[in-house]
């Protein structure tokens, strides 16, 4: 059953959705993981050079709070550590990727309005 928006609790779902999204560096640990990849702490370090360890750490770990990505420890010596995303952190490709074509639009308008 679909749910039923109002203006303002549409509003106030896609505040509470981009919350989740908010900082700088989360959208860009999404993308490499999508499509069920599993990647170690340090390659998402080499997947983005620009990014401080602490704040990948954070990053992380507030995506793993929100239920978008996961942790998985392997018990082995030495440890190993991977992410990837829940099935819901996964599900939110398709919506990024209605936002890219959305912004897309507007390159193309600008291009036209030249």
């Amino acid at each position: 059953m679909d749910k039923q928006w109002t203006p303002n609790t549409a509003a106030d779902g896609v505040e509470q959705a981009l919350k989740i999204l908010e900082g700088k560096w989360k959208l860009v640990i999404l993308f490499h993981l999508f499509g069920g990849k599993l990647l170690r702490f340090s390659e998402l370090e080499k997947a983005i050079p620009a990014i401080t360890q602490k704040m990948l750490i954070q990053q992380l770990r507030q995506m793993e709070i929100d239920g978008v990505v996961r942790r998985i420890v392997h018990h082995q010596v030495p440890p190993k550590v991977e992410y990837g995303l829940t099935d819901w952190g996964q599900a939110l490709c398709p919506a990024l990727d209605a936002i890219l074509k959305w912004a897309d639009l507007r390159d193309g308008q600008s291009k036209n309005d030249a």
